[in-house]
This record gives C-alpha cells, sequence and structure tokens, in this order.
C-alpha cells in the first residue's frame, strides 16, 4: 500500500510543497521560514515516523499567518490524500506527552468529520519567532483540510517551548497510532462503512 502524497499550494501570500510518507522513518526537511515553527513541525514528523518534507516561501514581512495557516492546509491536504479511503487503519490515536515541566494531550480520529477542541493557554505572545497564537490556526487548518476530528490539550506547563514541544510529540505520536493500519480491521473503522 503506497500511503504518500505531494501537494503543492501557490497563492499570492505563500509557495507551499508539502512530500509525505506516512510509512516512513521520521527523515524530515522541512524550510518555512520560522525557525520554532520548523522545529515543531520536526517533533511531529519524528514522534509520527513521518517521512516529511515540506518546503514554504511565505510573505514573513507581513507576519506568520499565511505561512502556519497554509503550511496546516497543505499538510492536511496532504493527509487525506495519503490515507485514501482510510481502509484498514486504527482511525484513533491518543497520547499524553511530558516535556520536562509541561503535560499535553492530543486525541485524534480521522473520522471525516473537522473539528478542533483546542485548549492551550500560552503565557507570551511569542515563542521565538513564531506568534503563539498562530499554533491554533495551523491546528485548524490542519484538521479542516485532513477531515479529521482533533482534540489538544495543554495540561500543565510553565516553559512556553516546552508546553508547544509537549503539544506537537503528542500530535505526532497520536497521528502514528490512529494511522496506522491494523489487519483485524477490514474496511474503514466504522458501523456506517465508510469514513468520509
Amino acid at each position: 500500500m503506497n500511503r504518500t502524497a505531494v501537494v503543492e499550494r501557490v497563492t499570492y501570500e505563500t509557495r507551499i510543497k508539502v512530500e509525505l510518507n506516512l510509512d516512513g522513518a521520521g527523515e524530515y526537511e522541512i524550510k518555512t521560514g520560522i525557525g520554532f515553527f520548523d522545529h515543531m513541525l520536526v517533533q511531529t514528523a519524528r514522534h509520527g515516523f513521518l517521512d516529511l518534507n515540506i518546503n514554504c516561501s511565505g510573505d514573513l514581512g507581513v507576519d506568520t499567518h499565511h505561512t502556519v495557516e497554509d503550511t496546516g492546509i497543505a499538510l492536511g491536504t496532504a493527509f487525506f490524500k495519503a490515507l485514501g479511503n482510510r481502509e484498514g487503519i486504527s482511525r484513533y490515536g491518543f497520547k499524553i506527552v511530558p516535556m520536562d515541566e509541561s503535560l499535553a494531550l492530543c486525541a485524534i480520529d480521522f473520522s471525516g468529520r473537522p473539528f478542533l477542541a483546542y485548549n492551550a493557554p500560552f503565557t507570551t505572545s511569542r515563542i521565538g519567532d513564531l506568534d503563539a497564537e498562530m499554533i491554533q490556526e495551523f491546528f485548524r487548518a490542519f484538521t479542516v483540510q485532513a477531515m479529521c476530528t482533533l482534540h489538544i490539550k495543554l495540561i500543565s506547563g510553565i516553559n512556553n517551548h516546552h508546553m508547544a514541544g509537549a503539544i506537537f510529540k503528542a500530535f505526532g505520536q497520536a497521528i502514528d497510532q490512529a494511522a496506522a493500519v491494523d489487519p483485524r480491521i477490514k474496511g474503514p473503522r466504522s458501523t456506517k462503512g465508510v469514513l468520509m
């Protein structure tokens, strides 16, 4: 089964190419022009065993909004394509990940129904060169395009770098679990017979 996708998105604000292999080894090359955002996407790739290449050129002279949101759109689209008809996948993934004093929960359902529940109160407006509020925008964009239900909750934390790191690591590990193929599952894991 070839669970890969290539997505290119070009607007007046961004130019993005995403290459995704769901059955990878956590190898990555990520360049968005936002160092801390790159660092977080690397965490997702490594912890999700995703082979992930992202190259984005955006209007960072304005702010980080378009680059982060459009990366979420392109990555979510790549997941939607790579998952195909979603037959045989576990569908659900859930992880609680500590990073020093921080603790984050992520639960995902590749249900075909986009919904984001996000509760991560950062205590600073910027983390490195990333606007902290854009983390939610990234996950919202991903959720809509990947057609998944995603719950993210920051349980505790003091250091904002650690808080974000715990979230993106939990996200990667939950994806790995949910996208995994289970030979016991015949067709989609749903009594409806479809996951769309």
